[in-house]
């Protein structure tokens, strides 16, 4: 399988994901010709759009490459996304001939209510909830469910890519160095990313390990984060630190 990050609009990645005998898959199409170019440049068909909430920049080309070239839609159920073919939630399988991958959906509510996950053959499509070295911010959700949702993907194995739906990495970062300025992992992060995005390339995908040892939102435990907890007069308490730490990134200018 080739995975391909794809720019679009100003900060986005559509993620296409494209088989040895040219089948395709794309990953929150917020515009069409990004797509369509790949598809023409790489002799590809499309075959499948995975949708993982409603926002405009990540369901925007969906319905027109739908109709010209009929790929089937997977999406959340929420009654503001008008083209999917099949509602996906909690305990759903996306399994797909061509290409041939299954991928588990998971429900990480947050960012929005309805937000959705694709996981699968060591891939996480974590749309706008997890982002590296970040998280979205909570337009609908709570503060404990964007944490539980954190929480869970955290879960997920070492070698896991993250394939989030933002080019946020060196952003987020400026603001992770503040909260733990001293942590190696994310100087080593900051460094890679800043070359990569230097040389015209993404900085993603990023891995699951390199995100649990430098991500502050999924770093909420982590003791070498107190001194930051304490000069922001934050205790012991999970929910209350993570909703500080995402107080602060909002109000952060990087």
């Amino acid at each position: 399988m080739r995975l391909i990050p794809l720019p679009a609009l100003s900060d986005n990645y559509i993620w296409l994901l494209a088989d040895a005998d040219g089948h395709a898959l794309v990953v929150d199409p917020g515009e069409a010709a990004p797509v369509d170019e790949a598809l023409a440049r790489d002799g590809l068909t499309l075959t499948s759009i995975l949708l993982t909430h409603h926002h405009p920049d990540h369901i925007g080309g969906a319905a027109s490459l739908r109709e010209r070239h009929a790929a089937r839609v997977f999406g959340p159920v929420d009654s503001r996304i008008q083209c999917i073919d099949e509602h996906v939630g909690e305990g759903s399988e996306v399994t797909l001939d061509a290409p041939g991958i299954r991928f588990r959906v998971w429900e990480v509510p947050g960012h929005t209510r309805s937000h959705i996950a694709y996981i699968g053959e060591d891939l996480a499509f974590t749309g706008d909830t997890l982002f590296s070295l970040g998280c979205g911010r909570l337009f609908e959700g709570t503060p404990e469910q964007m944490l539980d949702s954190l929480d869970r993907l955290a879960t997920l194995p070492d070698e896991t890519r993250v394939c989030c739906g933002h080019e946020y990495t060196l952003a987020n970062a400026r603001f992770a160095s503040t909260v733990e300025p001293d942590n190696p992992t994310l100087a080593k992060r900051t460094q890679a990313a800043r070359q990569a995005v230097d040389d015209g390339h993404a900085s993603l995908p990023a891995r699951m390990d390199d995100e649990r040892a430098a991500n502050p939102f999924l770093r909420v435990d982590a003791q070498t984060i107190d001194p930051w907890m304490a000069a922001h007069r934050i205790g012991n308490d999970r929910v209350a630190r993570f909703a500080a730490l995402r107080a602060a990134k909002d109000a952060f200018a990087a």
